[in-house]
């Protein structure tokens, strides 16, 4: 299944609190266990004013459906092509 990241523009998240935190990660599960299977919530970075998640879904259209449903904000979404980390270079 294709791999995505999602860039969420949200002003201060770096400094949101562990109950806001668990409060979106929440929603966020509700909405995927609405949706099935066919859509995967990974992990996410939260830095900044943004917010960056990866997902496993079929297609850029599901994880708008998710967002919108959710009501959270969606800047990008890139499919990931590859990974590479330290072991990559043996």
């Amino acid at each position: 299944m294709p791999k995505f990241i999602i860039e969420r523009q949200v002003p201060g998240a770096g400094d949101l609190s562990a109950e806001s935190l668990k409060a979106m990660s929440q929603k966020s599960r509700e909405v995927l266990s609405t949706l099935g299977s066919s859509i995967q919530w990974i992990h996410s970075y939260v830095a900044g004013d943004k917010i960056y998640c990866i997902y496993l879904a079929p297609n850029e259209e599901l994880i708008r459906e998710h967002a919108r449903l959710g009501g959270f904000p969606v800047n990008t979404i890139t499919e990931i092509a590859t990974i590479i980390d330290p072991s990559t270079a043996e």
